[in-house]
Parts: structure tokens; C-alpha cells; sequence
């Protein structure tokens, strides 16, 4: 059963966004590894416990009629596989046994978000995304990376890939038209959104780029790959914390991506850490090469 590897709870839909039971947060004895919750009958949140690895990360599995979309892979210390295996299984069982191919992307190449790649590459009808940004747009048909918009078809439901680097050069955020969310990775989430000093310039494009898309489109709210921040506004965990007490929500609202590009935009040269209610600009010295 499900259950045995994840638990699973039906989030209803919410005004303005998705509405979540609370999320597994590394203070309860005994918690699972993974825990699952559904927005919709075809769009499914996963979480990996801080327990299996201090970042925590959110998963998406987004199923069209003849494709899945699994966003990230995790952060490694369990085996992910199994539970995005069974949630197509369930998939399937409720669409008539139809065969349905998985592609396995990323919101981008860090390794927090790739280390369950390996557990797919013997997997049949599966399709693995490079982590370099030609790779990426390759797939996603971005052709004029990172300015132009990417385009790709679960079948009867289309997505739209925007290029957002800086916080990494593949950096991909994925609006779907249908549920109107915005995945939005690592660069706009409830936590410090690090930002290497020396790539500030092409974060602060991506987010100009990014409030521009809002203003043509509707976006409900928006889902990132983890939580950083307390329900205190402003407060986050300590970096590794091994568990989140009172933790912040998961979707942010639209409003948040005029405010981060309004931080980025009015930052000093050089950058320093911006902190705001719901995130925080945290700019980093570039790792040495």
C-alpha cells in the first residue's frame, strides 16, 4: 500500500491557492520518508522528510493524458522511486490501465534536486532531462534560451517553461495553465533564495522576466521546492536545521514575484541579504572553481 512509504491526503482547492494538511517536519518520532498529498486527481506534491535529508524538498508529478512530469528527483537518502512508481500505478489503474510515459525533469541542476536520478534510468517508457541549460531547452523547446518561453504537452495539457537562471544556470520554473500554479523552484519560495554575487545580475533579469509573464498570466500561487521560513514573518531555520517546528506555508502567493522583482531590482552593488516576510534575498560568494 501507499501508505507503507508516504502519507497521503487530499489537499481541496483553496481561494488563491492549493490548501495542504500539515506537511511532515521532522518533529514527530517515527515520521515517514516521503509523504504525498494531491492537489488534483492528476497533480500530486510530494515531500522528503528532513529526517532523509536536511533540505526537505517538494516533488511534483503533474500527468497529462499521455505523460507524466516528475519535477525533481529529491535530495537522496531513500529511495523515491517506489512512491512515484505507485502514485502512476494508482494513475493508471483509475484511466483504464492506459500506458502513460514519465519524464523526469528538474527545477535545476543542483544536487538536492537530482540525487533520485539513478533509481530512473533502468525504468521502461522513462525519459531523463539533461542538467545543462542546451540540454534543458532542448527538451522544452526554449528556443532562445534565456529569453524566450518553452512549450511542452502532457497531452491536453500544455505547459509553459520559463527559463529563470541565476540561482543556477538551468534554473527552469513551469507554469500549468490548467491549475493556473507556478513551480517555481528554487529562485521564489518561503526561504533564503542564495543567489551567487557574481550571477546577481542574471537573477535579477529572470525575475524582471518573471513579472512580466505574471502580468499576461494568471497565476493562482506558487509552489517551490522547500521551506525555509517559520509562520513568524521574517524568521527562518537555522541552515540544516534537522526539523521545522511551526512552519511556513508552502505556496506563496502571486504578489510575491512583484516584490521579489522590485528587492532584486532596488538592490546595492554589491548585493547584501534582503530579508522579507515570506523570503529571503540571500546573496552568496561564488564557490571557488
Amino acid at each position: 500500500m501507499l501508505a507503507t512509504a508516504a502519507w497521503l491526503t487530499l489537499g481541496a482547492a483553496a481561494p488563491g491557492g492549493p490548501s495542504f494538511a500539515p506537511w511532515i517536519d521532522g518533529t514527530t518520532p517515527g515520521e515517514p520518508e516521503t509523504q504525498v498529498q494531491r492537489i488534483d486527481a492528476d497533480t500530486v506534491v510530494i515531500r522528503q522528510s528532513v529526517r532523509t535529508n536536511f533540505e526537505a524538498p517538494f516533488l511534483y508529478l503533474l500527468f497529462g493524458r499521455d505523460r507524466a512530469l516528475l519535477i525533481d528527483s529529491g535530495a537522496g537518502g531513500l529511495r523515491i522511486r517506489p512512491v512515484v512508481d505507485r502514485l502512476i500505478a494508482d494513475w493508471r489503474r483509475r484511466h483504464g490501465d492506459r500506458p502513460i510515459r514519465l519524464i523526469v525533469a528538474h527545477s535545476h541542476g543542483h544536487g538536492d534536486h537530482h540525487a533520485g536520478d539513478d533509481e530512473f534510468r533502468d525504468r521502461p517508457d522513462t525519459q531523463i532531462v539533461g542538467l545543462a541549460p542546451e540540454q534543458v531547452a532542448a527538451v522544452f523547446a526554449v528556443r532562445d534560451w534565456p529569453r524566450t518561453i518553452g512549450h511542452y504537452d502532457l497531452g491536453g495539457r500544455p505547459l509553459a517553461i520559463l527559463p529563470t537562471p541565476g540561482h543556477e544556470p538551468a534554473h527552469i520554473m513551469v507554469y500549468d495553465a490548467r491549475t493556473r500554479l507556478l513551480f517555481s523552484g528554487d529562485m521564489l519560495y518561503p526561504g533564503r533564495l542564495y543567489v551567487p554575487r557574481d550571477r546577481f545580475a542574471v537573477f535579477r533579469a529572470s525575475a524582471d522576466r518573471l513579472a512580466a509573464f505574471a502580468r499576461t498570466h494568471p497565476i493562482r500561487a506558487l509552489l517551490g521546492a522547500h521551506i525555509e521560513m517559520t509562520t513568524t514573518p521574517g524568521r527562518d531555520y537555522p541552515m540544516q536545521a534537522a526539523s521545522h517546528p511551526s512552519e511556513h506555508g508552502l505556496a506563496l502567493p502571486p504578489t510575491a514575484i512583484a516584490e521579489l522583482d522590485a528587492a532584486v531590482d532596488a538592490a546595492a552593488t554589491p548585493p547584501a541579504i534582503d530579508r522579507h516576510a515570506d523570503f529571503i534575498v540571500y546573496p552568496i560568494d561564488p564557490k571557488p572553481r
